[in-house]
């Protein structure tokens, strides 16, 4: 029976019964915790980032003009039903460009810097696609504490040694983040090589940086030639005026990776779109050529559409819907609860909460009391690297990295504000029963 060893972790990994073994990997990472999640139906649903308030009719209409043009031109259905460029069509391309240029202030020109997009199945693959082309096994990676598991596990699974570095109300802390480079410098003898870090109304915290915050950040990876992912999956999701992205402070376009979703401004059509310093979109588009060949040319020419004409007028009617959603949660929080500290979201989908029970166990409570009374969240703990470290209090130091178990992730996206009051209100109880 062959055998193999795990080049980080030391296990022996054994063939199954078939005479083959599987990658190494396999054998430490888990499925996704917030996948998993999706096999319970509950009433109560405050686990993944599930879009509750899509343009259901707009997107019916879209597809109806289509059909439509289709029948009119079938060489026009002909290329949209085939094979399209890696990168993306140029003419969604441009059209993204100009979102980007006009409403996000990104430093292109979106009549002649429209290349500088590119797309991707999901922002998801981007990030992996990135951590694909950028990271070798020992490289160093910086993130906040906790930070968005889809970037976590991606990173862990390709080998990089992962520093967190804390956060507060406002974010990633960028006191810490410089601090880590010179940790990692003393610790593993090199820079790291990204940062990470969500702008606006991160997940899983829901905090968005402020400005100052933004710059600092910026100017650390500028000093110390680190690139960093700038994650802006929920910059349309705003319930009031956020700083600018970091990515305009990006006048060359050699700092930032800026990646955005349309899954959570339009419909969960599996499409991200970004923007990348060239000599790296190279590499990621080479890498997406090998995991997908192409993004659907149809998908592209549905998107093209709503973006041209519908995004705000879709906007207009979900944020504030959003809004009373998150505020139906936060004041039945706030009234239900036991003790303990939770994030105020600007925008996005999730709102974090902290027991003061350092104890307290959310993923026991999940699956002994919260599912069994039809209630569901995300336990804390996926949040934080299963391996990596985390900078000391002080600073000065790294030790590996905590899981911090008293923690949840309740997210307002997919229920009525009634739904959530109730379902809140009922966890609230069932907390406080059980912490006392």
């Amino acid at each position: 029976m062959y055998k193999n060893v795990h080049p980080r972790l030391g296990q022996i990994l054994m063939a199954n019964d078939h005479g083959y073994t599987f990658s190494s990997w396999t054998s430490f990472i888990e499925e996704s915790q917030i996948r998993a999640l999706l096999k319970y139906k509950v009433h109560y649903y405050f686990a993944g980032g599930k879009p509750g308030i899509i343009p259901t009719e707009i997107f019916g209409q879209i597809m109806q003009d289509i059909g439509a043009q289709y029948k009119e031109d079938p060489k026009l259905a002909l290329e949209d039903l085939n094979y399209g460029p890696t990168g993306g069509q140029p003419w969604f391309l441009k059209t993204l460009a100009k979102r980007l240029c006009d409403v996000r202030s990104i430093p292109i020109d979106c009549e002649t810097d429209w290349e500088n997009v590119s797309i991707t199945n999901g922002s998801q693959q981007a990030l992996y696609a990135l951590l694909d082309t950028m990271i070798d096994p020992g490289d160093v990676i910086i993130t906040p504490s906790p930070a968005y598991l889809g970037f976590l596990v991606p990173a862990v699974k390709l080998g990089a040694r992962v520093i967190t570095v804390p956060t507060d109300l406002d974010g990633m802390i960028p006191e810490y983040v410089e601090k880590a480079v010179y940790a990692s410098k003393r610790k593993f003898g090199k820079i790291p090589d990204l940062v990470y870090v969500v702008s606006d109304s991160d997940n899983p915290k829901g905090t968005t940086l402020p400005q100052n915050r933004r710059q600092a950040i910026f100017d650390i990876c500028e000093s110390h030639n680190m690139l960093l992912i700038e994650d802006a999956a929920y910059a349309e999701i705003q319930f009031k005026k956020t700083p600018k992205a970091i990515k305009t402070l990006d006048k060359d376009n050699n700092r930032v990776a800026y990646l955005g979703t349309t899954s959570k401004e339009a419909a969960v059509l599996r499409v991200g779109y970004s923007v990348l310093p060239a000599h790296v979109r190279d590499q990621v588009l080479k890498d997406k050529g090998y995991l997908d060949l192409c993004t659907a040319t149809l998908v592209q020419r549905i998107l093209d559409e709503y973006y041209k004409n519908y995004i705000d007028e879709a906007m207009k009617t979900a944020i504030p819907l959003y809004q009373a959603r998150c505020e139906a949660m936060t004041k039945a929080m706030d009234a239900s609860f036991p003790e303990g500290e939770r994030t105020d979201p600007t925008g996005g989908f999730f709102i974090w909460w902290r027991s003061a029970k350092e104890n307290f166990n959310s993923s026991n409570f999940m699956q002994d009391v919260a599912i069994p009374n039809d209630l569901l969240y995300v336990p804390g703990g996926p949040f934080y690297p299963i391996v990596g470290h985390r900078l000391t209090e002080d600073g000065t130091d790294l030790v590996p990295s905590r899981i911090e178990e008293n923690t949840m992730r309740l997210g307002f996206s997919y229920r009525d504000p009634e739904i959530i009051s109730e379902g809140i209100e009922k966890l609230g109880k069932l907390l406080t029963d059980h912490l006392g």
